[in-house]
């Protein structure tokens, strides 16, 4: 008879076996701490938050537009001191760069139809408008591209997409090497030399110089893509505009202000739009206090100021933003802010230790915005009383020998905390594994799930409210239930997944027998699955530094460290090793923590009356001691039941299920965890010190 339930062969040590729970990690990193002259600070220290930027393997987010939108008046700055104010409403910036000019026409109807086909694509439009010899003309691109051969084979696709409304134009790669018509001192000399070009048919554009020189604008011309085409552009402007004086602009650092009309392709609706040129281009938005909404980043509005720039050849966007200010929004979106003040306050210091901690991770930033470091949704996420413990620990961070300590932490630990070995070793010192009572506070007021097995031999999990309790029993002692509506779903783990079909469905007057009941899987407790063979080789392939067998026919968790977790993991016998531990979360199929028991649906083993044990496999075949004597079971399910009375199904095919506890890495603080304990009474500061060892909390 099977020892442990629904475990397979793996089992449970006793150090842990009393835990179950889990739900998604809050994984952290971050960046540098320069304090930018144009920044604006309520105590002078900002943070710099990364949203887009091509840092290669670091961190990689990136955009081919940026649109900004403010409520009221905000300007535009450079470190040179220029500046330009921007009225309220939205702007637009790209990056400079290899693009195809799909066609130029006076019909913003075609245009925007040629837009819209290819916003499907891979190729995504970009439209302008300006005036040429008085006429409106709408120009649409497609890009940007990292090289000339790139754009070049975009050409072909565009084409072929756009057909019916080029009228007979053909789509053409262009570039950013310009010629520089003059500088001036102000928006209104530039744009009085563009339209004295604009005047004899020539493309000119006024550009908000970023970089050196005591004139603030200058007007460039031309987008060519090679040295030859720049050069005959020369000769043909100078033909036709008399006296004008051209010269390269070799790679300045500068703002081309071009009128977008791309906002909108069922209707005109235009913004100012700025293109971004030269390797070493930096720009910065500043805000006036009611926040800047970044529309490419779920429309969300966030303090301080945004700063552009250009990194690997694209957009790269920062903001700016008070240290404290982005805490409210960063410790509102980590915690809930109906939790009590001392697990906010917890929150707090914590997050605020691991950003100054981190230096210049990022290289343009200190942190980024998503949980690779911490989660920063703006001013959406912040909250009166999480704002209030911001400030009741203004300044307060976790140190340990003196130093700032990058204070990590998860959502869940799962009952004890990770050690350092179990999750990418280091750490020791200030962290170890602790118990995390606490943590069970995640599944407080949460759906209790009855695991069924139906007559067609399939198991899955039906929610308590769904189902209606039978006075009949099976002969082995198992209680009947039916459902109260019609196609009532069984899931295949004690959660609703929208995008997983249910595994069966029921319907009142149906009877299934109860395997066993279990809370709805959270943060806490978990299960994941049925996953098969071919699913977990998919999953394990490239993050393994051992080869990934064909197919797997047993599964099992043959290494765990002091706090339960799994070191190491074998498939037919043969370890799955991985860099860090902490892998196994993403190389089983995305699991919530290391913190797991690995069960095969289609085995069970059998403990014989010499004491020695053995593995079975399938539901037909087993030998079955009845009143009548021995027989073997047949059918589509087997039923076995562990000596304390707890049962599983055994299906035909070998599937694995995950029953684990916890939600992230668990190293460090754990936040249902202290939650937890704050609703037991203990102040933030105890809290902190019962998760980083060795640590004070002190104000900076």
């Amino acid at each position: 008879m099977e020892r442990s339930l629904i475990v397979g062969k793996a089992i449970r040590t006793k150090k842990w076996s009393r835990r179950l729970k889990v739900l998604a990690a809050a994984l952290l990193t971050v960046g540098c701490f320069q304090v930018p002259a144009y920044a604006a600070g309520n105590d002078g220290q900002t943070i710099r938050v990364a949203m887009f930027a091509n840092l290669g393997s670091t961190y990689k987010s990136t955009t081919p537009l940026i649109t900004l939108e403010s409520t009221g008046q905000w300007s535009i700055q450079s470190e040179s001191g220029a500046n330009v104010s921007l009225p309220a409403g939205q702007v637009r910036f790209s990056a400079d760069g290899f693009r195809v000019k799909v066609l130029e026409t006076a019909d913003f109807k075609a245009a925007s139809a040629a837009a819209k086909l290819l916003q499907a694509t891979a190729d995504k439009p970009l439209l302008f408008t300006t005036t040429l010899n008085g006429n409106a003309i709408y120009q649409l691109y497609t890009g940007n591209y990292a090289t000339e051969a790139l754009a070049g084979q975009a050409v072909t696709r565009v084409q072929k997409v756009a057909a019916a409304q080029l009228a007979g134009q053909k789509p053409a790669v262009t570039g950013s090497k310009r010629l520089s018509a003059g500088t001036y001192g102000s928006i209104q000399e530039a744009e009085a030399a563009q339209a004295n070009l604009l005047s004899t048919g020539v493309s000119a554009y006024p550009v908000l110089q970023l970089s050196g020189g005591s004139q603030a604008y200058a007007v460039w011309v031309g987008e060519a893509s090679t040295d030859a085409e720049l050069s005959t552009l020369k000769k043909s402007v100078e033909a036709k505009v008399p006296g004008v004086s051209l010269s390269p602009v070799n790679n300045s650092a500068g703002l081309i202000i071009r009128q977008d009309a791309g906002l909108s392709t069922d209707a005109l609706k235009t913004a100012p739009h700025y293109t971004i040129a030269g390797t070493d281009s930096k720009a910065v938005v500043q805000g006036n206090g009611n926040g800047i909404k970044v529309v490419e980043r779920s429309q969300r509005t966030y303090r301080g100021d945004m700063e552009i720039s250009i990194v690997s050849g694209d957009l790269a966007l920062v903001n700016v933003v008070p240290l404290e200010q982005y805490l409210y929004s960063v410790v509102g979106a980590e915690v809930y802010s109906s939790w009590p003040a001392e697990a906010l306050k917890v929150q707090a210091v914590a997050a605020r230790s691991y950003a100054l901690q981190q230096g210049d991770r990022f290289k343009i930033a200190n942190v980024v915005d998503t949980t690779l470091s911490q989660a920063y949704n703006g001013i959406g996420s912040e909250n009166d009383k999480v704002t209030s413990a911001v400030d009741a620990t203004a300044g307060e961070v976790v140190k340990s020998g003196g130093k700032i300590i990058e204070a990590v932490f998860s959502s869940n630990a799962g009952g004890q905390t990770a050690h350092p070995s179990e999750v990418w070793n280091g750490g020791a010192g200030v962290f170890t594994n602790v118990v995390s009572s606490g943590d069970t506070s995640a599944q407080a007021g949460l759906h209790t799930w009855y695991h069924v097995l139906l007559s067609s031999g399939v198991s899955g999990y039906i929610r308590e409210d769904n189902i209606k309790e039978l006075t009949t029993k099976t002969n082995a002692g198992l209680a009947k239930v039916t459902v109260t509506a019609q196609n009532t779903n069984v899931r295949a783990i004690p959660l609703i997944q929208s995008t997983v079909e249910p595994v069966a469905k029921m319907n009142p007057g149906n009877e299934a027998v109860v395997l066993a009941k279990v809370a709805q899987s959270n943060d806490y407790a978990w299960v994941r699955g049925p996953f098969t063979s071919a699913q977990l080789v998919k999953s394990l392939q490239g993050k393994t530094t051992a080869s990934v067998p064909a197919s797997i026919s047993t599964l099992e968790v043959t290494k765990r460290g002091p706090s339960g977790r799994a070191l190491e993991v074998t498939a037919n016998g043969q370890a799955m090793t991985v860099k860090y531990a902490d892998t196994y979360r993403s190389a089983l199929g995305g699991l919530p923590s290391t913190l797991f028991d690995i069960a095969g649906t289609g085995s069970y083993t059998v403990l014989g009356a010499d004491g020695k044990t053995a593995s079975k496999t399938g539901s037909n075949g087993a030998a079955v001691l009845s009143s009548s004597g021995t027989g073997t079971s047949s059918g589509n399910a087997l039923v076995v039941m562990s000596g304390d009375g707890q049962a599983r199904a055994v299906t035909q095919g070998q599937t694995y299920m995950f029953i684990g506890q916890g939600n992230g890495h668990g190293l460090g603080l754990s936040q249902w965890g202290a939650k937890g304990m704050a609703d037991e009474g203990y102040d933030y500061q105890a809290i902190l010190k019962h998760y980083y060892q060795n640590a004070t909390i002190v104000k900076e």
